[in-house]
């Protein structure tokens, strides 16, 4: 289906959060040749999604210097001067920047690095065959207990449900409040983390480097 006649779908990444546990910047953490809100930013840039709303807060003008936008796709940058106030204030501004040709959106998150264009493609088509108000991904988990995480595609129906949202609340308490609207599709292995803290960037930083040293043929160190 030409792009011009399949729904239109945006995404909104929320990279506007002050990284209070990390205690400084973490869209600007170096990760492998990329800072860490990059490798998102790419992966919806590689993904079927019509257009990108990337929100931006704390340190918006560093974070916009530090990252790449490509010329040839749809990306909005807005910057959110109430990130202070949590999370949903930057989803409601996320989503009142989106195209009005929107049907949904794909909501992902800043700070998890992991989120892969397959992934993004998988749940818009879920999406989109399930006819559901929300479309999210039940990963599998290492300890067998199902595990819900992002990419959330919200149908533009339920937007105005989203505006109620208050201080860190995201469209899980939506999805509480209204089990009805929600369709759920297993996907196997663990859910992209969140890098909150400086434990879970180390890592993330071991595990992209491990990536490299195999994608390259090297031995890694230990390993001879």
């Amino acid at each position: 289906m030409a792009a011009a006649d399949r729904p239109f779908l945006s995404g909104i990444i929320l990279a506007a959060g002050a990284s209070i546990r990390m205690g400084r910047p973490k869209q600007l953490l170096p990760l492998g040749d990329r800072c860490l809100l990059q490798h998102v930013l790419d992966a919806a840039v590689a993904s079927r999604l019509d257009e990108i709303v990337l929100v931006l807060g704390v340190q918006a003008k560093e974070v916009r210097e530090a990252i790449r936008l490509p010329d040839e796709r749809s990306i909005r940058v807005v910057v959110n001067p109430d990130y202070a106030q949590g999370q949903s204030s930057s989803l409601r501004l996320g989503l009142r920047s989106a195209s009005p040709q929107s049907v949904a959106a794909g909501i992902l998150l800043g700070d998890q690095p992991r989120i892969t264009r397959q992934l993004i493609d998988r749940m818009a088509e879920a999406f989109l065959a399930a006819e559901s108000a929300i479309v999210r991904p039940l990963y599998a988990g290492a300890s067998g207990r199902a595990v819900p995480g992002h990419p959330v595609f919200l149908a533009r129906r339920i937007w105005l449900a989203a505006e109620q949202l208050e201080g860190d609340e995201g469209a899980r308490v939506l999805m509480s409040a209204h089990p009805e609207w929600v369709t759920e599709i297993p996907v196997d292995g663990e859910p992209p983390g969140d890098i909150d803290t400086q434990g879970e960037y180390e890592r993330a930083v071991d595990t992209v480097r491990g990536e490299t040293i195999r994608a390259s043929g090297q031995i890694e160190p230990g390993r001879r």
